[in-house]
């Protein structure tokens, strides 16, 4: 596949990514390469990277546990300080193998470490490969509200290889489709339409719509690289959905929620808002309800949970001068930006979504 150019880098795929990363990293002449890993990239897919990835320099492993509860302040503190005791210095390089929260993390780490050293994207997750690894966006989360600290520093260079899809158990793979399901939302009718009868579609093909997600996010990224307008259309599904992801990860009785399961959740949420702004019609919203919710199993929500999911709302990082943000569709594959709803239709919302 034709590698994709980014701000300021450039994203492979398959075989070739590999030889290309090889030839980047040989040619910098990097004092140190340090590979962040959890523990379950660390055992499905390092030996594979390493037995792809051609350098003489020795590569140091750096392996932390696994978990949305890693994502934090104390873990980046660690790794700076081992880092630090490794030798690392302005002239070293990170390599992030892993999904979401490593792609998130090890980013972060590298963004801030000696203010700031290059670092790799690897990611082996169907999330990480069509939205966390793309865009330059890394950050950790301040106890349970997500993605509070961070930066927008780009990757050298992004290497995708869906072989690393294999490691992936059911509910993984579920949760990086909802951000494909949420690309074509915004931004092509035509890719959302592969998604309304996937028991009939030839997975065979999957390489392609993993590339036509990435295109669809970079596209976006690259007119707006930091978030001042349309960027914030990749937000469609994330500003209830970081909410309810959220709420559930302070739960300690409730069972924490994936991304993509509190994005899809949160996409079903903000189409119905949509659709009382009469931005969709009623059968667009049936279209978008039915297919998300066939896909995803159904949250629980109990009237606690609606209350303290709308109290989180005003930590939202989109919010502007106390005001919440949405980002709504405007049809099917078009999007309105700077949109504000009002309680009792977000509650209303929710009392469609548990119909």
């Amino acid at each position: 596949m034709k590698p994709i150019v980014s701000d300021g880098y450039s994203i492979y795929f398959g075989d070739e990514g590999y030889g290309q990363l090889s030839v980047y990293v040989a040619e910098r002449n990097y004092s140190g390469i340090f590979l962040i890993a959890d523990t379950n990239s660390a055992e499905l897919c390092l030996s594979g990277f390493l037995s792809r990835f051609a350098v003489e320099k020795p590569i140091e492993i750096i392996e932390i546990e696994q978990g949305e509860s890693m994502k934090n302040i104390s873990t980046c503190a660690e790794l700076w300080n081992t880092l630090t005791e490794l030798g690392a210095d302005r002239k070293s390089l990170i390599i992030n193998l892993g999904g979401g929260v490593i792609t998130d993390l090890g980013g972060f780490v590298a963004s801030t470490f000696k203010r700031g050293i290059d670092f790799i994207n690897v990611p082996t997750t169907l999330l990480g490969m069509v939205d966390a690894a793309i865009g330059g966006k890394n950050g950790v989360d301040l106890q349970h509200l997500k993605n509070q600290v961070g930066t927008i520093t780009p990757p050298k260079m992004v290497l995708i290889d869906s072989s690393y899809l294999q490691t992936l158990p059911q509910n993984e793979m579920r949760s990086g489709l909802a951000e494909m399901l949420k690309h074509g939302l915004i931004a092509d009718k035509h890719y959302w339409d592969h998604f309304l009868d996937l028991d009939n579609y030839d997975f065979a093909d999957f390489d392609a719509l993993i590339y036509g997600s990435v295109k669809i996010k970079n596209d976006i990224v690259m007119q707006d690289p930091t978030e001042n307008g349309i960027r914030k259309a990749l937000n469609f599904g994330h500003t209830l959905g970081h909410a309810i992801e959220s709420h559930f990860l302070n739960e300690p009785d409730r069972e924490s929620l994936l991304h993509g399961e509190a994005v899809a959740a949160g996409m079903v949420l903000e189409s119905y808002i949509s659709y009382r702004k009469n931005l969709i019609s009623k059968a667009e919203y049936s279209i978008i309800r039915n297919t998300v919710k066939n896909i995803f199993p159904t949250i629980i929500f109990e009237e606690n949970d609606v209350n303290c999911i709308l109290s989180l709302l005003k930590h939202d990082k989109k919010n502007e001068y106390g005001n919440i943000r949405f980002a709504l569709i405007d049809g099917i594959g078009k999007i309105i930006i700077d949109q504000d709803a009002e309680n009792d239709v977000i509650i209303d919302a929710f009392d469609d979504y548990k119909l």
